[in-house]
C-alpha cells in the first residue's frame, strides 16, 4: 500500500492541475472502488472550484467550495493520470511498468481547462468519499500527528512509548500515534537510528524520558520520508507519480528487501536479516541495530 511519501509525491503532482480550477464534470465508470461511491457523487462535485490538495496520513483530500471535501485514498494499486492537451504522456524512466489498461480507469475528473484527471485501480482497494468540514475533522480525531509535521520529537514519542510493551516496530505503525508511517520507512528510519525492531518500546522511555537512541528516531523518521519524497517515493508494484514516472527511492534502500546483502553503514560488516513481525516483513541488520 502507498506510504506517506508516495500519496505526498501524488498529492504534489495533482496540485497544479487541481487546485483553482473547476471540475466541469465527473465521469464514474462503475458504481464503487472498496466501497460504493456516495449518493449523488457526481453531481455533488461537478461545477465546484478546488480551493486547496492536502495529505492527511494516507489521504487526499480536496477541499471544494461550498464546504465539501473530497477524500481519497489509493488503496493497494490506485493511481491518478493527467492528460492535458489530447494527450496522455507518461515520461520517465520505468522500473516497473505502472498499469495502462484502460478497463481499470474507474473515475474520470474532467476540469474547466480541458484537462483529464483519471483515477485507476485495478484491485480497487482505494476509496473516494465526499464530507463536509465538520464531519471531515471527526473523520480524522483518531489519527495521530503528522511526522513531518515538527510535532515529532524525542519528547514526544517518550511520552507515547514509556508504557508500551510492544515493539518499537509495531509501536511506530500505530496511526494513531503516527499518521503515515508504513513498513518500508520504519525500517528504514530504525536501520538509520541504529535501532532494533525488536526492542520494546519501553525500554527507550524509562520514566517517560527520552534516551539518545529515541532522540536519533526522532531525527530519523522525517530525514528518510523528506528523502523519499525528494526521490519520488517508491516504486514498489504499483506506485506511480502523477505524470507516470516512477518513484526512485527503492534504489537507495538500506535495508529494506535486502535481505542477505551487505549492510551499508560504515564500518559494519553485518548482513541484512529479513524476520516477520504481526505478520508483515521486518528487513533490518542485526549487528548494527541494537
Amino acid at each position: 500500500m502507498p506510504e506517506l511519501p508516495e500519496v505526498e509525491t501524488v498529492r504534489l503532482g495533482l496540485e497544479p492541475a487541481m487546485v483553482n480550477k473547476r471540475i466541469a464534470r465527473v465521469e464514474l465508470r462503475r458504481g464503487d472502488l472498496r466501497r460504493p461511491f456516495p449518493p449523488a457523487f457526481a453531481r455533488r462535485i461537478a461545477g465546484r472550484k478546488v480551493a486547496a490538495l492536502r495529505r492527511r496520513a494516507k489521504y487526499l483530500v480536496a477541499e471544494l467550495e461550498g464546504g465539501l471535501a473530497l477524500v481519497m485514498h489509493l488503496g493497494m494499486s490506485g493511481s491518478f493520470r493527467i492528460e492535458a492537451g489530447g494527450k496522455g504522456e507518461t515520461p520517465g524512466r520505468f522500473h516497473h511498468p505502472r498499469n495502462a489498461d484502460a478497463a481499470h480507469d474507474h473515475v474520470v475528473f474532467r476540469m474547466s481547462d480541458g484537462t483529464r484527471i483519471v483515477y485507476n485501480d485495478p484491485r480497487r482497494f482505494g476509496l473516494m468519499d465526499l464530507l463536509t468540514d465538520a464531519a471531515l475533522e471527526a473523520a480524522f480525531a483518531g489519527v495521530g500527528i503528522e511526522p513531518l509535521s515538527g510535532a515529532l520529537t524525542a519528547q514526544f514519542l517518550a511520552g507515547r512509548f514509556q508504557k508500551r510493551q510492544t515493539s518499537i516496530k509495531a509501536a511506530l505503525l500505530d496511526q494513531g500515534m503516527i499518521a503515515g508511517l508504513g513498513n518500508i520507512y520504519v525500517c528504514e528510519a530504525l536501520w538509520l537510528a541504529g535501532i532494533s525492531p525488536l526492542r520494546i518500546a519501553a525500554d527507550l522511555a524509562p520514566a517517560g524520558r527520552p534516551t539518545p537512541a529515541l532522540k536519533r528516531l526522532a531525527a530519523a523518521i522525517p530525514k528518510v520520508l523528506e528523502a523519499a519524497i525528494a526521490a519520488g517515493g517508491s516504486s514498489l508494484r504499483n506506485h506511480a507519480r502523477t505524470d507516470g514516472r516512477l518513484g526512485e527511492f527503492q534504489h537507495a534502500f538500506h535495508v529494506y528487501d535486502r535481505e542477505g546483502q551487505p549492510c551499508h553503514k560504515p564500518r559494519c560488516r553485518g548482513t541484512v536479516r529479513r524476520i516477520v513481525q504481526n505478520g508483515r516483513s521486518t528487513f533490518y541488520c542485526p549487528v548494527c541495530q541494537n
